[in-house]
């Protein structure tokens, strides 16, 4: 027989009491079986997410991979700038080899195309020995021929024959200490630890008595040794050694022409530096040991200084005082050049003028200029 309980309250359900304790075991069921849903659900959340040699770990590796080969083509390329340093290093530049640093990352024969106008032509002489580059004209080939010469992925013997001695250029020697030093492992010295404190342990040792000492009497002055004064050099007595002479290498960079721009603000004196001779690099003056020459003529090796001045409306004491500063001037441009092997050369606008210096002195080279 089942026993029927009254709800608590009127108008409210009541039932048998092994209905009610299935609808609340009933309940309890559910609430497990959710729970353990959601932890099912966490588990193949996060073995899908982040398995072993996952996503994630694929990831990573991905980006080791990438990281090695950018410092394996990174090594590349420094490995061919340094060839191209080192190759470029065998022939004279004007320009110090600005043109082939900045363009030895490129290859070989886009880098002599872009940097031949900077090879020193004068000193460099092309022979086409294995009779591949054709000679299309006079004018054309010598240029034609040396393109193709230089930029052969390999240079026969006697191809490219440099006249004097060929001093590295300084951008070149400066970029190849550059990558030599990045390539040498930094060694850090090991750290310092802290000494620890010693202090010294007191002995107990047994101290004898003092005894008197006997007085011991000055020797007299007669067996005394005399000994003479050692004489020191002081001031002028002792002559300076002699001042060390210069390297040949210090020597060729200082005789290398270095283009700078023209000083002063004389647009008729810059016009002239830049047409007449002509000038090898316009708007710019050649730079010789310190020294600012108006300008190197083109193809040779000459320098110039040029005076672009009304020499004949000066008065006598302004046209005197004038040759004698200029030719003292001249003698130290002309002294500077020979050193260095180039020819130097004077241009005046005036008959006069050109007559008065070489009553002065007849061993400059003077010639007139159009330039007005």
């Amino acid at each position: 027989m089942f026993y029927k309980h009254p709800s608590p309250a009127e108008g409210e359900g009541g039932g048998t009491q092994p209905m009610s304790w299935w609808r609340s075991s009933g309940q309890q069921m559910r609430a497990v079986r959710a729970v353990l849903a959601v932890v099912l659900w966490l588990q193949l959340a996060c073995a899908t997410s982040y398995p072993m040699g996952g996503t994630l770990t694929g990831t990573a590796r991905n980006w080791r991979r990438e990281g090695r080969a950018r410092v394996a083509a990174e090594e590349l390329r420094e490995d061919l700038v340094v060839t191209h340093l080192r190759r470029a290093a065998k022939l004279p530049w004007t320009d110090g080899g600005r043109c082939v640093v900045e363009e030895a990352g490129q290859p070989w024969a886009d880098l002599v195309e872009r940097c031949y106008h900077a090879l020193d032509h004068e000193r460099v002489r092309f022979r086409d020995t294995t009779g591949r580059c054709s000679v299309a004209s006079a004018g054309a080939g010598a240029l034609g021929i040396g393109l193709c010469v230089l930029a052969a992925p390999e240079l026969a013997v006697g191809a490219v024959v440099v006249v004097g001695v060929v001093v590295v250029g300084f951008a070149i020697s400066e970029a190849l200490e550059a990558y030599e030093k990045r390539g040498r492992p930094q060694v850090r010295p090991p750290p310092t630890l802290p000494v620890p404190e010693t202090r010294p342990v007191p002995e107990t040792r047994h101290v004898p008595e003092a005894q008197p000492v006997t007085e011991t009497k000055p020797a007299p002055p007669e067996l005394k040794k005399k000994r003479r004064p050692k004489t020191k050099p002081e001031g002028d007595d002792w002559p300076p050694g002699p001042a060390p002479e210069p390297t040949e290498r210090e020597r060729e960079r200082k005789c290398e022409a270095i283009p700078v721009p023209h000083k002063g603000g004389n647009k008729a004196h810059n016009t002239c530096a830049d047409g007449y001779p002509p000038n090898r690099w316009p708007g710019m003056d050649a730079q010789v040991d310190g020294k600012n020459f108006d300008a190197l003529q083109v193809g040779v090796r000459v320098l110039w200084e040029l005076k672009v001045e009304y020499f004949d409306d000066y008065s006598d004491f302004l046209k005197r005082m004038t040759v004698e500063k200029e030719i003292k001037e001249f003698k130290v441009y002309r002294d500077i050049a020979l050193a260095c092997g180039y020819d130097f050369k004077v241009g005046v606008i005036s008959e006069a003028h050109k007559a008065a210096l070489l009553d002065v002195d007849a061993t400059f080279d003077i010639v007139l200029t159009w330039c007005k």
